[in-house]
């Protein structure tokens, strides 16, 4: 596996690259243009100032994440069409510049949804934690309000300032959205891109949906294994397929991760493996990335990808706030626990790697 680490640019990210070069076997940056409006055409201007300063620093820039894909196309809008043309010419300026991947959603309205992103942990680091009730027939702007006002200055995805005056109209034009007609939109806008992504050599990776389940009475999608197969479905292209996130499918109790993994391996072109441990009402929080601190065996994940040989990129997702780091890094975001985290991953890799030379040297002497 090719480990990567999500950096989110100069001026936006406290974390310097030189200080992401310290962690062993770290060979490329996930990135993407944060500020370029929705359904823009990302300028070959930034992309190459992006490419400048990951090469200076020693990293290869082939996974972006994300590109993100515009309401109207999601609710099926007549002004979809231009809007993919736009995403069509985003993905022809990212393959000049030896883009191989694009992580992307289709999640409406709001991205990854917590309702508390700096939770403390038993042990005194903190976390991003998802309480359900807060979730159930309360006001949508306070929600976004709440995310908004928490996160200490710092953008999230899905809640960019500029969405605020629009939260309430987007719910009215999703009312009577069925998974069906999510699934119908999805449908076209895949099978408008994928001809430009086969001609690009881009792959693209649709993220699951976070949490997996519907959320504030809109529909989910990419949540379980049965709707994972529906989506694969859609378009057989093996340039349609996954960025597998251990922890947005861990967080529903019912799925099985490292089965997940086994079986749709072929179809997963980006990893985001993280751990999340649940509670009997439903409220999940993020913890370490070590198995028996979460409900996600990580160790198990790490040998689904190990046992199908899995060549794809990989990265830590998320991580605690750990030795103060609370009080400057982005939520979700800092360097200490996904570094460690990273470790954790390369030492189950590397004795599962060691195992199996073992194994070889047996059946060569015998």
């Amino acid at each position: 596996m090719q480990m990567t680490f999500r950096w989110y640019g100069e001026g936006n990210d406290p974390i310097p690259l030189s200080h992401i070069k310290q962690i062993p076997g770290v060979t490329g940056l996930v990135w993407a243009l944060h500020d370029v409006p929705v359904g823009e055409v990302w300028p070959m201007d930034r992309i190459l100032e992006v490419k400048g300063q990951a090469e200076k620093a020693g990293f290869n820039i082939d996974v972006v994440e994300s590109v993100n894909v515009h309401e109207d196309i999601k609710l099926g809008l007549p002004s979809r069409i231009q809007l993919i043309e736009n995403y069509k010419q985003t993905i022809r300026n990212l393959a000049q510049v030896g883009v191989k991947v694009i992580c992307y959603n289709f999640m409406p309205v709001f991205d990854w949804t917590r309702t508390d992103l700096f939770k403390e942990l038993p042990d005194g680091s903190n976390a991003l934690f998802f309480e359900k009730a807060k979730t159930v027939d309360v006001d949508v702007t306070e929600v976004f309000d709440r995310i908004t006002q928490g996160s200490k200055g710092f953008t999230m995805p899905g809640f960019e300032p500029e969405k605020r005056p629009l939260i309430l109209n987007l719910f009215e034009q999703y009312k009577g959205m069925t998974e069906e007609k999510m699934f119908e939109n999805l449908k076209f806008f895949l099978d408008a891109i994928i001809p430009t992504c086969e001609e690009c050599d881009i792959k693209m990776a649709i993220h699951p949906d976070d949490p997996p389940w519907d959320i504030f009475g809109l529909p989910r999608l990419i949540k379980s294994e049965k709707n994972i197969q529906k989506f694969l479905d859609l378009n057989p292209s093996p340039y349609n397929g996954l960025t597998l996130c251990s922890g947005s499918l861990g967080s529903g109790t019912e799925n099985d991760v490292a089965a997940i993994i086994r079986k749709f391996h072929d179809r997963i072109h980006f990893a985001h493996i993280r751990n999340v441990k649940h509670f009997d009402n439903g409220d999940f929080i993020e913890c370490s990335h070590r198995s028996c601190d979460g409900d996600v065996d990580i160790a198990d994940v790490v040998k689904a990808y190990h046992e199908v040989g899995f060549k794809g990129y990989c990265r830590p997702d998320h991580g605690r706030h750990i030795w103060g780091e609370e009080a400057h890094c982005r939520p979700g975001y800092g360097l200490y626990d996904r570094a460690l985290g990273i470790m954790y991953m390369w030492g189950v890799w590397d004795a599962l790697e060691q195992a199996q030379q073992r194994l070889g040297n047996i059946k060569t002497s015998a």
